[in-house]
């Protein structure tokens, strides 16, 4: 009798009962050895995509932390405060080199007239008291070059044009940096003046001059006075005084007239009664 195992197995069988169990035990061997020849394969490419979006996440977070980090320091307050000062440095530099003061000697441009003469007049006044031009000398130049009634327009609107542009400077450049070295008594009580009472202490710096216009505008700017009270300040304030240098200004070519010697007159009182304020305050500001 022949062995079992020996017996060799036809390669088609016939479709009968028994052939049909044949296939229907056959099928679950061939979808075994699919499923095991196609779960290494996606396997090994799931793998693959784990690592390749690892690898590029890895990458690109060191990027975006530096980028961040730079982002900070360069908005931090003390960078900010270096910006401001590299900006005043350079417009100084500036002032320095064209000598704007040559306006007084050399006159306006003769290509710019009438009111676009002073529209430009003002906005170069507004740059130049940024950049410390000291106002007197631009107040002259104005009466001069315009006249008592255009030259005090646009004197005044250049005078508001710097101040806004130097309180804007100090406020989002300087004011995080410098408010925390607000230590002494004297500075904590002029910010807590300045703070608590802006339109009535600007009004009072600008009528009475003595306080140079740049640094009245940069302690406003690192106090917590706010745009309108500042401003508002400035424009009535700086009235009597500009008045007085553009009438001064445009008489200048007769001294012994009546009108400039008014003016002359109202610069040296304006001035001894500032220096006569100041010296009451003193006891204050001490004790505060």
């Amino acid at each position: 009798m022949p062995d079992p195992a020996s017996v060799p197995v036809p390669a088609t069988l016939p479709v009968s009962a028994s052939g049909s169990a044949t296939v229907a035990l056959a099928e679950p061997a061939s979808a075994t050895v699919a499923l095991a020849l196609a779960e290494p394969a996606s396997a090994t490419v799931t793998a693959a995509t784990v690592t390749a979006t690892t690898t590029s996440a890895s990458a690109g977070a060191p990027s975006s932390g530096l980028a961040l980090r730079c982002g900070r320091a360069l908005l931090s307050p003390w960078a900010r405060l270096a910006l401001l000062v590299v900006l005043l440095a350079s417009a100084a530099v500036l002032v320095v080199l064209y000598e704007p003061q040559r306006l007084l000697a050399a006159g306006w441009p003769p290509q710019v007239g009438g009111a676009a003469a002073v529209v430009a007049f003002g906005l170069a006044y507004g740059l130049c008291t940024a950049a410390f031009v000291p106002r007197p000398l631009l107040n002259l130049a104005a009466g001069a070059l315009f006249g008592s009634q255009a030259g005090l327009a646009s004197a005044i609107a250049g005078t508001v044009l710097g101040a806004g542009i130097a309180f804007t400077l100090g406020r989002v450049l300087g004011q995080d940096a410098l408010r925390p070295l607000l230590r002494g008594r004297w500075l904590k009580a002029a910010d807590g003046q300045l703070s608590r009472h802006g339109f009535r202490s600007m009004l009072a710096v600008r009528l009475l001059p003595g306080v140079p216009f740049a640094a009245a505008n940069y302690c406003a700017a690192v106090s917590r006075m706010g745009y309108v009270p500042f401003l508002l300040a400035t424009a009535i304030g700086s009235v009597p005084n500009t008045a007085a240098y553009v009438v001064a200004g445009s008489r200048a070519a007769s001294p012994t007239s009546p009108a400039f010697l008014i003016a002359m007159g109202f610069i040296v009182v304006s001035g001894l009664a500032a220096a006569a304020v100041a010296w009451r305050k003193r006891h204050r500001l001490r004790d505060a």
